[in-house]
């Protein structure tokens, strides 16, 4: 690492620069942006890039590693069970009033167990470094975890701006991520379809939605088609994509559209998104659903502080990354502590993302504070609170100069993206060496979000020593030999 680091000092300011203008110039060039719905300016916007990398040493990473596919494996666990036996309820683990009182849990997903069991197809898991060094868990992303588009996109960027430095820097490669993608969503297919090559759609609210560049992106990638729901149709529980060579049957959907949208037959009738039967199709086990219906439960901010309960229950081991304590606000003692202490604690909505709905009480006025608190005692279910933890800083490029800013990491976890499975035949995780390293770029915030002024660095995770392979030799090998 200390000779990537000096590689990169070699670099002058006004070469930082001028890389930084290239990148804005290569991202606009390729269309990779997004939409911030309430920004009055409208329009498509280019992700804010730091040309500086982030760099991730390999002893680091295989700490990471080993506790997102134990985090995601307990998860997964928990929604199996959550849907089914309700074991974690009926054992105390957890109040079952959070169950009861969760936006998220979907009672229409009682009783439907995907191919292998898999509900989390596709996961997004943010982490952050506190002041010792150690990797947290901030905040688990299991519906349809965006950004893995701009990992991509941001290390094609930097290979070309950084050819020399790159290519002797020993980096672990991001290209295989679709193609593992691919071949993890086809893996998990319903198993009575196994009789052909599963077909993979990818499902789009459409070309106004914020995330849609990554839509189109990952259904070009994996080579597979991008839909929206008027082109799909259900007839005797199984779902249709339309061709110019007539209907086709679908087995595989990734959908980028939450549950409330997926079919107006049992979610909202309002819905113009999604597909009329499609849960008839699901419940029949004719289609796979990525992620799965109901997966949300998992991810809600009131199940995050009993993780590493989950973990113990269902996995009998230790849990290896740390995370955040929580207070919980439907607990009245909790209530009260967040009440008193609001000035110095994090307040976020369990339902909320992209950093609305949330009190960074530190850096709040008395007046956002104490609209806060009135929203808080008349809502306290849909609150929890956390005190303010340092975020690492890494070296960033502020226009004309370099300036310490916080990070966070999302790294993203594939369920049967791995090169080998278990002796029963079932897929395993896979994690994507590196992840979005997301930039709080306004100086002093702790905000990191692109909805919110963020933006975001390519993230190097090295090779580990002696794993005897030059970088040019991992360049040229085919997808999935980099990992």
């Amino acid at each position: 690492m200390t000779r990537v680091t000096q590689r990169l000092s070699d670099i002058s300011t006004s070469e930082f620069g001028m890389l930084a203008r290239l990148a804005d110039s290569a991202f606009m060039q390729r269309g990779v942006t997004f939409r911030v719905y309430s920004d009055k300016r409208g329009g498509e916007k280019i992700f804010p890039f730091d040309p500086i990398p982030r760099v991730i040493p390999a002893s680091d990473w295989r700490v990471v590693d080993r506790g997102l596919k134990q985090r995601t494996l307990a998860l997964n666990m928990f929604l199996e069970d959550i849907y089914s036996e309700q074991r974690v309820l009926d054992e105390g683990v957890m109040p079952r009033a959070f169950i009861d009182r969760c936006k998220a849990f979907e009672p229409r997903a009682a009783g439907v167990r995907p191919p292998h069991g898999v509900y989390i197809h596709i996961a997004g898991i943010d982490l952050l470094r506190d002041k010792d060094g150690a990797f947290l868990v901030l905040e688990d992303n299991l519906r349809s975890p965006s950004g893995v588009s701009y990992v991509l996109e941001n290390r094609e960027v930097m290979k070309r701006l950084l050819p020399r430095v790159f290519a002797s820097s020993r980096v672990q490669m991001v290209a295989p991520y679709p193609t593992r993608l691919h071949s993890a969503l086809a893996r998990l297919a319903p198993e009575k379809q196994r009789d052909h090559q599963p077909r993979v759609v990818v499902l789009t609210p459409g070309a106004y939605n914020s995330a849609y560049f990554e839509h189109s992106f990952l259904a070009r990638t994996m080579g597979v088609d991008l839909v929206e729901g008027g082109d799909l149709f259900v007839a005797g529980k199984k779902v249709y994509v339309r061709t110019t060579t007539g209907p086709a049957q679908v087995d595989v959907i990734y959908r980028r559209i939450d549950d409330a949208f997926l079919d107006p037959n049992e979610f909202r009738a309002d819905s113009m998104l999604g597909v009329p039967g499609l849960m008839s199709a699901y419940r029949a086990g004719n289609v796979t659903l990525a992620n799965a219906v109901g997966t949300g439960v998992a991810d809600d901010k009131a199940v995050y502080p009993f993780v590493h309960d989950l973990i113990r229950f269902y996995l009998a081991e230790e849990p290896v990354l740390g995370q955040v304590d929580t207070l919980v606000c439907a607990r009245e003692a909790d209530l009260k502590e967040t009440l008193s202490r609001l000035p110095e604690l994090v307040v976020k909505r369990v339902d909320g993302a992209g950093g609305y709905g949330m009190l960074v009480g530190p850096t709040s006025t008395r007046a956002q504070i104490r609209r806060f608190r009135a929203e808080l005692e008349a809502d306290p279910d849909g609150y929890i609170a956390q005190p303010l933890v340092e975020f690492s800083c890494c070296p960033t490029w502020c226009r004309d100069h370099t300036a310490p800013r916080r990070v966070d990491l999302r790294p993203y976890i594939v369920w049967g993206g791995a090169d080998t499975d278990t002796a029963g035949g079932t897929p395993e995780p896979w994690v994507l060496p590196g992840g979005l390293t997301r930039v709080a770029l306004k100086e002093g915030s702790y905000v990191v979000n692109s909805s919110q002024g963020g933006g975001s660095k390519d993230t190097w995770v090295l090779q580990p020593h002696g794993s005897g392979q030059t970088q040019s030799q991992l360049q040229q090998q085919p997808p999935g030999g980099a990992s």
